[in-house]
C-alpha cells in the first residue's frame, strides 16, 4: 500500500483538485477513504502507478521549488499540477505524469461524487451540494 508520506501528498493533490468553498473540500468529503479502499480493492493494480507517481511528484516539487509539494502555497500546487497535466516536467518521471495526472483525477471524481456506502462523498455532502434525491 502506500506510505504516510504518500497519503500525505496525495491529500494536498486532491484539496487541489477538489479545494473547499462552501463544500469540503475532497478529503473532508471522504475521498482519502474511497481512494483507500478501492486501492485495497478494485485498484490494486494501480498501487504501483501511485507509489511512482507521488515519488515523482515530490521529485519534481523539490526540483521545480526546492520544497515538497505538502510545503507549498495552494497557488505553487496549482501551477505545478498545471504542468503535469500537460506533461510539461524537469526531471524524468517513471510514469506518464499527464497520465498520472488524469488517473489521479478521475478516481477524486469518482470518490467524490460516489455512493457513500463506497466511503467518499461523507454524510452525502456532495449530493446535498448537487441537489441530488437520494434512491433511499
Amino acid at each position: 500500500m502506500l506510505t504516510a508520506d504518500h497519503w500525505n501528498t496525495l491529500r494536498s493533490m486532491m484539496n487541489r483538485i477538489i479545494p473547499q468553498d462552501d463544500f469540503p473540500n475532497a478529503w473532508d468529503a471522504g475521498v482519502g477513504n474511497y481512494l483507500s479502499r478501492q486501492l485495497a480493492r478494485d485498484l490494486k493494480h494501480q498501487v504501483e502507478n501511485y507509489r511512482l507517481g507521488l515519488n515523482a511528484l515530490e521529485a519534481e516539487s523539490r526540483a521545480y521549488s526546492g520544497k515538497s509539494f505538502t510545503e507549498l502555497d495552494t497557488s505553487t500546487q496549482d501551477k505545478l499540477l498545471s504542468r503535469l497535466e500537460t506533461g510539461e516536467v524537469t526531471i524524468p518521471w517513471p510514469v506518464n505524469p499527464a497520465d498520472f495526472f488524469h488517473m489521479v483525477i478521475g478516481h477524486v471524481m469518482e470518490g467524490f461524487y460516489s455512493d457513500p456506502g463506497n466511503g467518499g462523498n461523507r454524510d452525502s455532502v456532495v449530493w446535498r451540494m448537487i441537489r441530488f434525491e437520494s434512491p433511499e
